[in-house]
């Protein structure tokens, strides 16, 4: 396969970014690339960049995860037998495309960072940069539109979700004073510390539990305030093109002008009056989303952190072979008591509980995109879900794809636990502070808490 060089470079364009990855969408008429998408990998602006060194994996996280991961040269070559081997079989393999890795030249990085940098965020410029040392990156499919070829070419609107942890943790290691946990969702208490901090202007009206609920009309209410206040959890494209939100993440509300905006881009879509089409494109959504039973089997996957990361810590260490500092700083009776019985496990039930952390990390962090096609009157009979809406009297193929599974590194469990225990401790001191009399704190309390937490 030929190289990437400088010159290819003007044939992507910047479609979007998370933490690790900058996408870049094909625009040139190349068979190979078309109806694709390319991931780079980005690397940290405070850290030094250097290229793969002799293995992709830890020695630590060799013992972890065995089988054909072990035998990758590379991060990118191990990330991808991560997908093929680790996450497709969980969650379904005709959801997901793995990709492939195709080379790419140094220049061709240059070319595409210098091309990218006024389009990305400025919060994500000043965290991390283009990896230009890589010599390949990764080719998926464009998941934000159908297949080249596939029946004619019509108009095709997609969505991309952000669903995050859909259940509230139930694990006996979870500490007394942290019992909030077990009736508030993780998105809700995180959404509050980060508007203490700054990251976002203001709370989402986004509750995850909705989404999970198996109910349509929690799903409805899920997708309706995604809408709403859809920060980096909720976008919308139009032919391969990003309509709605914004690029790499937004913190705003949407506003009377966006929702008329919104409403122009859906004309092609949705035969309704205006005014009307952003509301029958979200039940669509919602319809697909609840009839497609995929949030079922993610919600699977995301309980595999049964321990919850107050008691997989403790594993952690037991993984990697250091004195558990969590145990320490509790005290010598908490040791012996609660958390003594995962020090007493053999490290196969270590390996076990820290595996699939991990792995239940990867399913609350990925994306779903769901993508929608109308079909017309005599149209062949479709190898995709078919959803008829009565509301507008139409039908449309519809798909859905599981993106962003990346690996979580190993080293990320200490991060894990350090964000938990600020998260959950800034949302315990704010709603104690709610509930003094003469205090007028507003932090919203999730309608899933039934009965008051001990704390």
């Amino acid at each position: 396969m030929a190289v990437l060089e400088a010159k290819d470079a003007a044939d992507w364009t910047y479609r979007g970014e998370g933490a690790a990855n900058i996408v870049l969408a094909y625009t040139g008429s190349s068979p190979q690339f078309v109806c694709k998408v390319l991931r780079i990998e980005k690397v940290l602006r405070n850290g030094s960049i250097k290229d793969d060194g002799p293995s992709a994996l830890t020695g630590y996280e060799r013992l972890l995860w065995n089988g054909n991961l072990v035998l990758a040269p590379t991060k990118k070559i191990a990330e991808l037998l991560y997908v093929q081997h680790v996450m497709s079989p969980l969650l379904g393999p005709d959801h997901i495309d793995a990709g492939n890795l195709i080379p790419v030249s140094r220049e061709f990085l240059e070319s595409v960072a210098s091309k990218v940098l006024c389009q990305r965020p400025s919060w994500r410029v000043d965290a991390a940069k283009p990896n230009v040392l890589r010599d390949s990156a990764l080719l998926i499919s464009d998941h934000s539109i159908f297949p080249c070829g596939a029946l004619k070419e019509e108009n095709c609107i997609s969505v991309e979700i952000k669903p995050k942890c859909g259940f509230l943790p139930f694990s006996r290691f979870i500490a007394d004073e942290n019992a909030i946990k077990s009736c508030t969702s993780r998105f809700r208490m995180h959404q509050a510390l980060k508007l203490h901090q700054g990251q976002i202007s203001e709370i989402s009206k986004y509750e995850p539990l909705d989404m999970f609920s198996g109910s349509r009309d929690g799903v409805y209410k899920a997708i309706k305030s995604l809408f709403l206040t859809p920060q980096n959890n909720f976008r919308v494209f139009l032919n391969g093109s990003l309509k709605f939100w914004g690029l790499g993440g937004g913190t705003e509300s949407t506003t009377c002008l966006t929702s008329e905006a919104f409403e122009d881009v859906l004309k092609s879509v949705i035969l309704a009056d205006d005014d009307t089409r952003t509301e029958f494109f979200l039940q669509l959504v919602a319809e697909a989303i609840f009839k497609s039973g995929l949030l079922d089997r993610l919600l699977d996957v995301q309980k595999l952190d049964f321990f919850d990361i107050e008691g997989a810590i403790h594993a952690y260490y037991d993984v990697v072979s250091q004195p558990c500092t969590v145990c320490r700083e509790l005290g010598e009776d908490q040791m012996s008591g609660r958390y003594s019985l995962l020090h007493l496990f053999p490290l196969d039930e270590s390996l076990k509980i820290v595996r699939n952390h991990l792995i239940a990390a990867t399913a609350k962090d990925l994306s779903v995109m769901i993508s929608f096609r109308p079909r017309e009157n005599g149209d062949l009979e479709s190898p995709y879900n078919v959803l008829f809406r009565e509301s507008t009297n139409q039908t449309f193929d519809y798909k859905v794809s599981f993106i962003d599974l990346d690996i979580k590194p190993l080293k990320k469990m200490e991060y894990y636990y350090e964000l938990d225990n600020q998260i959950v401790k800034f949302y315990t001191q704010m709603v104690r502070l709610k509930h003094q009399p003469e205090n007028g704190a507003s932090i919203e309390e999730s309608s899933y808490c039934d009965k008051p937490c001990a704390m």
